[in-house]
């Protein structure tokens, strides 16, 4: 695979989000999801990213609701060949039926292509380690999806820096190679992906497209105080970002966003896309009013002066 070139674009996934499907019965309707897909594709954008667990964890949902919409969407508006579609596998879809092994990984694939209705996934990622399976054993399975014409291309969430070398190591020789990782990484939570991690895609010319872009929401600035978060879906992960160091961020993030006439979310992901080892961040959007939001994060263009701003290296003025 030729090394991912770093695009402007965000992934929308099934939420009918933009650029990551985690909750979408959660959040949006079949004709919601239908529209706005319809206008994140005419709006010049292509990446799509969901998971076969989605959103297994919701109230009466039992997994794949997300693979099931999207797959239905393509397929009525017969748009398949002008979507780049990336799926995840291995996390836990009921009894006997999880992990990265060589007699479940080719399972799970089979049952994404059927909800997808599709016949090759464009980008298929292990969506965490497993550590009941060798990582050699994996890659070999990821090559055979790769021999059968299944998937384009392999690739991994939620590695670890360790676990991440560990299985670039493994490729090659007969073996598939992670081409793309899928890490968590915001203004807010950076440590995880800066370091090693982010030398590794460097390194091995990754595809790098991160999750949590918006911090679960805290970086639209609607949440600053805890009582803004009360009785919200997503109170349990903005209040960790509730903190002294959080909020001195979300001025920082105001205050660049004032010099471009911009929302706190459009700074958020315009950082997230000038940052040189990302490819394309992952935002969600529940209506087209607020994808329409999201989308205007690609005309931003931050100066060094912005990125050192948002970025801790100088104070507010």
């Amino acid at each position: 695979m030729q090394r991912w070139e770093r695009t402007r674009c965000a992934c929308a996934n099934s939420e009918a989000r933009v650029s990551k499907s985690r909750r979408w019965f959660w959040a949006a309707d079949r004709d919601a999801s239908f529209a706005i897909l319809d206008a994140f594709l005419d709006a010049g954008f292509n990446a799509i990213d969901t998971a076969d667990v989605y959103n297994r964890y919701a109230p009466g949902l039992v997994g794949g609701e997300s693979e099931t919409v999207i797959g239905q969407w393509m397929k009525d508006r017969g748009v398949r060949d002008r979507v780049v579609l990336i799926t995840k596998g291995g996390l836990p879809m009921g009894e006997g039926m999880e992990g990265l092994g060589r007699d479940y990984l080719p399972r799970a694939c089979e049952a994404s292509l059927g909800r997808l209705q599709t016949d090759h996934i464009d980008v298929y990622l292990s969506h965490a380690p497993d550590p009941h399976t060798p990582i050699a054993e994996t890659m070999e399975a990821f090559q055979g999806l790769i021999d059968t014409g299944k998937i384009g291309h392999a690739g991994c969430s939620n590695y670890p820096a360790d676990l991440l070398a560990e299985a670039l190591s493994a490729g090659g020789h007969g073996k598939a190679r992670y081409e793309v990782i899928q890490p968590l990484y915001n203004l807010a939570a950076r440590g995880d992906y800066e370091g090693i991690v982010e030398d590794l895609a460097v390194e091995h010319g990754l595809g790098v497209i991160t999750y949590y872009a918006l911090a679960g929401g805290f970086l639209t600035g609607k949440y600053r105080k805890s009582e803004d978060a009360e009785g919200k879906a997503r109170a349990r992960v903005v209040s960790q970002y509730l903190t002294p160091e959080g909020l001195d961020l979300l001025a920082r993030v105001d205050t660049v966003a004032a010099r471009h006439d911009a929302r706190p979310a459009q700074v958020a992901l315009a950082w997230a896309m000038a940052r040189p080892s990302v490819s394309a961040p992952i935002a969600s959007a529940t209506s087209t009013a607020q994808l329409e939001e999201i989308l205007q994060a690609t005309r931003i263009q931050l100066s060094s002066e912005d990125m050192a701003l948002l970025e801790g290296e100088q104070a507010a003025g």
